[in-house]
């Protein structure tokens, strides 16, 4: 993939140090650790080739494990305080600051309410100045906030939610539906006057 697709930013989701390695060593340019730093030894990795690092909430899951009757006293110091602490480690390890994001995590370790309060709280991870990726794409509490069972039905509320979070701060999203993703990302950067229209003819001519 490296040698066909030079230019582009590849990514691996893993929670395991030795498959974090082997895939740097192939041109991995970030890891995505997915379940929240389950294996220490993942940052290390990070920092001995120099790539990136998403620092995730995971709520103290077991990998591949699904959230029973979790709480939180509140659920967005829970993943600001754990995604920081990520952060503030893999730095002292030695990977470099403006290589590391952190995901609050939806789902993981969550139910829908807390997934739904960690989307409207969202700009207070972003004040904490490091840069926030968000995996909304066809989430459980997008499906049980709407009643959708089937994954495939979600994407509306996905990019709801992805423009919800984009208005408060996020950089980085994890999608499976790319070009309705981005249309959504650029009609909102439009209307906030980020961007200028690509076409400009409507009575002006």
């Amino acid at each position: 993939m490296r040698s066909a697709f030079p230019n582009i930013v590849i990514s691996v989701d893993t929670w395991r140090a030795e498959v974090g390695r082997a895939v740097c060593k192939e041109g991995a340019d970030l890891l995505n650790d997915a379940w929240g730093g389950v294996d220490p030894g993942l940052a290390e990795v990070a920092a001995e080739f120099n790539v990136g690092l998403v620092c995730t909430h995971a709520g103290g899951q077991e990998p591949r494990t699904r959230p029973h009757r979790v709480q939180y006293e509140d659920v967005m110091a829970s993943i600001i305080e754990y995604t920081v602490g990520l952060a503030e480690r893999a730095v002292t390890l030695g990977v470099q600051p403006d290589h590391i994001i952190i995901d609050p995590g939806h789902d993981f370790g969550k139910n829908t309410s807390h997934s739904l309060e960690a989307t409207r709280r969202l700009a207070e991870m972003v004040d904490t100045g490091w840069p926030v990726l968000v995996s909304l794409s066809r989430k459980d509490f997008v499906g049980e906030a709407l009643g959708l069972t089937d994954p495939n039905e979600r994407l509306v509320g996905t990019l709801a939610a992805t423009s919800i979070s984009s208005l408060l701060g996020a950089r980085m999203y994890r999608v499976h539906d790319v070009t309705p993703t981005k249309q959504t990302l650029d009609m909102e950067r439009a209307i906030a006057g980020v961007t200028r229209p690509r076409l400009a003819r409507r009575a002006l001519a």
